[in-house]
């Protein structure tokens, strides 16, 4: 598996972006220099997240959701634990 997220990213199984196995390993979103847990959805090269408005939904029951850009960067999560230890083996 790649050592770095997905470009974009969502977590509705419903979005073409979204992707169980790379959700799984835990995603951290850095926006504007502060972690953010609230984001629905991501893109890097285009510099936005989407988060819910609130706890407003849809009439689908989804929550209604806001874009907003930005400088954002995504990492894994669990980085420590993909490098092995010296001497280990």
């Amino acid at each position: 598996m790649s050592a770095t997220p997905p470009d974009r990213l969502a977590v509705n199984p419903k979005s073409p972006f979204y992707h169980a196995d790379v959700l799984a390993r835990g995603i951290g979103i850095r926006f504007k220099g502060q972690q953010r847990t609230d984001v629905e959805e991501y893109s890097v090269t285009e510099g936005w997240i989407r988060v819910a408005y609130g706890r407003s939904r849809d009439r689908h029951g989804n929550p209604i959701l806001v874009k907003l850009q930005g400088e954002v960067e995504a990492y894994f999560l669990d980085a420590t634990v993909a490098t092995p230890e010296p001497g280990a083996g």
